[in-house]
């Protein structure tokens, strides 16, 4: 069944991808263009009823980046359930913090070049 994607969503992605955090940015400028790993990201993409930070097709790979606010409780419960709907739709979901982007990008990349390899071999 192909359901059209409300346009209001559709909108607020538009929107958030200008106010996008410095993490964000920094991310986006590492991911766009196929400049990570030859590999097609999109920001701030809509995968109904939710937003993602950035979403790789190829890879069925979404990467979420946190900030403070998701360490409260609710945060962390709704995050969970946002992951577990996104792995139902046999998606891949990493997670990281904010001040982990922007004070270690080296080990952020690694990881991410690490599951980005593992994915691409199980595709195989």
């Amino acid at each position: 069944m192909n359901k059209k994607i409300d346009p209001q969503l559709l909108l607020f992605a538009k929107s958030m991808r200008h106010t996008a955090t410095n993490a964000e940015s920094l991310m986006w400028q590492l991911l766009r263009a196929k400049r990570f790993m030859n590999l097609k990201f999109r920001r701030q993409h809509v995968i109904a009823p939710y937003i993602v930070d950035f979403y790789c097709h190829e890879l069925g790979l979404v990467i979420e980046l946190d900030g403070s606010q998701h360490g409260t409780d609710d945060a962390i419960e709704y995050d969970a359930e946002r992951t577990n709907f996104l792995e139902a739709l046999d998606l891949r979901v990493v997670r990281y913090w904010n001040n982990e982007v922007l004070q270690n990008v080296d080990v952020v990349l690694d990881d991410l070049w690490n599951i980005c390899s593992e994915l691409k071999e199980y595709d195989k």
